[in-house]
């Protein structure tokens, strides 16, 4: 297996602004010189965590699916995030992983943030999703998905959790513990990708977007910056670890229903 270098964005994000949002993550990722895998983007990176949904939505052809198809090619990796999309009359809080060759998988939002009443405007997804870089199988979830330890259970022999986030400050002691958690529990490394600065409901978020490695140990983290946080991940340090202590070999079988 190869190593695989990761960068996450950590930006301040402009309050319901799609295009300058666009315009300020791409002049973010051009300071990214050297060639990377994968580019994470929190949640909503074009909006911030809004529920005025209708305005900001886009179709899965849209601007934003343009923009990341060229930002994918440009830099020749993976790039993911999530952002507002309308089907068919409903609005889903919808993870998009882009591919450099032009096609890309998507991932709805299971678990809606029922505090900010995310469950009235959006439509939880039903069905995981699982890709691939260079032979890493990746499981990408959003924001409060992190909090359900069934929905992340690594019973697919994933070997990374990557959530992307508007998680708030004043809750950042939960979004540290769960990352480290979901790491040790699924013996998996944990990518958590979070924005900073205030949105428009006057809520802070100071990112402590970080890597975690298999062990819980945190390889990287950023906090009240705006940041790409680069990191080459080792294939050999799951595989070293699951060698000696095999969990996941014990763990209990049982379906969601």
């Amino acid at each position: 297996m190869q190593d695989l270098k990761v960068a996450i964005i950590q930006p301040m994000l402009q309050w319901e602004d799609p295009g300058a949002n666009r315009e300020h993550l791409e002049g973010i990722m051009n300071n990214i010189i050297e060639p990377v895998d994968i580019i994470v983007l929190p949640e909503m990176f074009t909006t911030g965590f809004t529920m005025d949904a209708d305005p900001f939505s886009e179709e899965m052809e849209g601007l934003s699916m343009q923009w990341m198809k060229r930002m994918a090619k440009m830099h020749n990796c993976n790039i993911t995030g999530s952002l507002i999309i309308e089907e068919e009359g409903k609005f889903y809080n919808r993870l998009i992983w882009y591919r450099q060759d032009g096609t890309y998988d998507k991932y709805d939002k299971r678990h809606l943030f029922t505090l900010s009443g995310e469950e009235k405007i959006y439509t939880p997804g039903k069905e995981l999703l699982q890709v691939e870089c260079k032979g890493w199988k990746i499981r990408p979830v959003v924001c409060y998905d992190l909090r359900f330890p069934v929905w992340c259970r690594n019973n697919s022999n994933y070997d990374m959790l990557l959530v992307v986030s508007n998680w708030p400050e004043r809750r950042i002691l939960h979004w540290r513990a769960l990352l480290v958690a979901r790491a040790i529990e699924n013996q998996a490394f944990v990518i958590g990708s979070n924005r900073v600065g205030e949105d428009g409901n006057e809520v802070y978020h100071n990112g402590s977007s970080m890597i975690v490695s298999p062990t819980g140990k945190v390889i990287e983290e950023e906090i009240d910056n705006e940041a790409i946080l680069i990191e080459t991940l080792k294939y050999d340090a799951i595989t070293g670890f699951r060698s000696q202590v095999a969990a996941l070999k014990d763990m209990d079988n049982f379906q969601i229903l």
